[in-house]
């Protein structure tokens, strides 16, 4: 038993790194594969496609009306989806697949899409 805890630990940390960036990998190439702009290079103030997997799913009120707002990621990044005045959307769910097409904002440093239209990705297609 030679090996100090150490060095199994960042033997295991290294096999979950590479993991999830193969994870990323893959959700990058099924996104392009759809046609979207990888989050990382979307453009700002124009229209754009975008496709991945949603991470989260809040309420979140903005000045006083209610706003669904969702987190998207792609493998290269994330974008916030907010639908204002809706509480809840039918398939708007963590983990669900989607495609969103809309015209891309900032909100400091983070991209935002204000009522994207989508569409749900069959489950499983992700």
């Amino acid at each position: 038993m030679g090996q100090s805890p150490g060095v199994m630990r960042r033997a295991v940390n290294r096999l979950a790194s590479s993991a999830k960036e193969h994870e990323a990998a893959e959700l990058q190439k099924g996104c392009l594969d759809l046609g979207a702009t990888l989050i990382s290079e979307l453009p700002e103030r124009e229209r754009v496609r975008v496709a991945g997997t949603l991470r989260t799913v809040t309420l979140r009120p903005r000045a006083g009306v209610p706003a669904l707002v969702a987190e998207l990621y792609d493998g290269s990044g994330s974008i916030s989806l907010v639908w204002l005045g809706r509480r809840q959307i039918h398939g708007i769910e963590p983990g669900r697949a989607v495609v969103c097409y809309g015209r891309v904002t900032r909100d400091g440093d983070h991209a935002v899409l204000f009522n994207p239209r989508y569409e749900l990705r069959p489950l499983g297609a992700e």
